[in-house]
């Protein structure tokens, strides 16, 4: 498999190569030059196989000749080995648990696997890679837990001050090591572009071997697809298949989802939930795609004005207006919905739902009210303890902690205080090196 930057005057790359650059030269994100299609019967018959044989038969074909198969099982194994269950909450809608891997939230699965290529594509390698990274919540902690004491890898993690969640902030700041959390003072988007400016600065490229684990990076947005396609498995009624409601911030994991769909994944439709930060909602009704500051919310994984991954998804659709929207629609909800749906979920069906998955819940139910022929599920992105400052005060109890929470929360934190100003982040890293 090759890739292309779809700002198309970059060389093609192999997978390898995509995974160690991030962005292509000409800072384009990277595109599969095609989309592998699986058999109907693949799909019909998916129940007769296991988890990692789903995962490798959707994933070797990105990956190619890059890694070895024996290895590229083993990458995979290791990525997926704890439950991605499906649990029915009402009588139409059921939640696709992510959040039992180790940083409890559904990028434990790409960060896993994406460091696992990483290691394996460094071996025997002079120059160390530095993962630079901008998080507006579990990315950072995800990437953090993945890629910690990896050999020939240092992480540098930028986000944003007093914007993500008690919890998200110790998985970052706590390990120490090879890992290094820079606290910005700013918001997500500022964290962002500060990341995208030191890939497109020559000089400091010359001097350091730059990489992202964002999930612009092809190696942390192709595994995304695992869950939906374990998700179809467990899918009682294979005659009509699920609408898909997704937490949508930087759109890598709907992304993911849509692209699975056009390898033959069944799937009636999907819903991108947002928050206030309705960039896409806005475009869907107007066609008029116009960025914006990001607004913070109690679902502040979702915060981002501009988000990256959304090209990805106009290219599936060859740019055409029309069939995106016969796949995709999109929905905000409001802080006050977000809450009023947690509290609600939680009262009628004694089921805990965090913000993120509060929001995509409201986008479900409010499509449900008027396609009541249809049943879906969202995607329920972390566990809610991550976010115990806003859920406990709405379902006015405490929430258990599990014990991989209980072990951080007393840590000392180790993070470096930055302005969102690029020429302060290329000195740390120059220094730091």
């Amino acid at each position: 498999m090759k890739y292309y930057s779809l700002n198309k005057t970059a060389p093609v790359a192999d997978f390898k190569e995509a995974t160690i650059r991030g962005l292509a030269p000409d800072k384009g994100l990277y595109f599969p030059e095609s989309i592998p299609k699986q058999d109907k019967i693949f799909f019909e018959e998916m129940n007769k196989y296991a988890d990692e044989e789903i995962a490798f038969k959707i994933i070797q074909p990105y990956v190619g000749d890059a890694i070895p198969e024996n290895e590229l099982k083993r990458i995979v194994a290791e990525t997926i080995n704890f439950e991605i269950p499906l649990k029915k909450v009402s009588e139409n809608i059921y939640s696709l648990e992510l959040f039992h891997g180790p940083t409890l939230a559904f990028k434990d699965i790409g960060a896993r696997f994406m460091s696992r290529c990483l290691g394996y594509f460094v071996k025997n390698n002079d120059k160390k890679i530095t993962v630079l990274v901008a998080t507006s919540g579990d990315t950072g902690g995800a990437v953090a837990n993945g890629f910690f004491n990896v050999d020939g890898v240092d992480v540098v993690i930028l986000y944003p001050s007093g914007k993500v969640s008690s919890v998200q902030e110790k998985q970052l700041v706590t390990l120490g090591n090879n890992v290094h959390a820079l606290e910005i003072s700013g918001t997500f988007d500022d964290c962002q572009q500060m990341v995208k400016q030191a890939f497109s600065d020559k000089a400091l490229n010359e001097k350091l071997f730059l990489t992202s684990a964002n999930s612009i990076n092809v190696a942390r947005w192709l595994p995304q697809q695992f869950y939906y396609l374990f998700a179809w498995k467990q899918w009682n009624d294979k005659s009509n298949p699920p609408v898909i409601s997704v937490p949508s911030g930087n759109f890598g994991n709907i992304c993911a989802g849509i692209l699975a769909h056009i390898s033959g994944l069944p799937v009636k439709h999907f819903i991108a939930a947002c928050n206030a930060n309705k960039v896409v909602p806005d475009f869907l009704q107007t066609e008029k795609y116009q960025p914006q500051k990001a607004v913070t919310t109690i679902s502040n994984a979702m915060d981002v004005g501009n988000p990256s991954n959304f090209v990805r998804i106009l290219e599936l659709f060859n740019n055409e207006f029309a069939d995106l929207k016969k796949v995709l629609s999109s929905d905000s909800t409001s802080d006050e919905e977000t809450r009023k749906t947690i509290k609600e979920v939680f009262e009628k069906e004694n089921y805990l739902l965090d913000p993120h998955g509060a929001v995509a819940y409201s986008a479900l139910e409010n499509y449900l009210k008027q396609h009541p022929e249809e049943k879906g599920y969202i995607l329920e992105t972390a566990h809610p303890v991550k976010f115990y400052d806003v859920v406990e005060p709405v379902i006015d109890q405490k929430i258990a902690l599990p014990e991989s929470v209980i072990s951080i929360m007393s840590k000392q934190k180790n993070s470096t205080i930055m302005e969102p100003d690029f020429q302060k982040l290329k000195e740390y890293l120059l220094e730091k090196d």
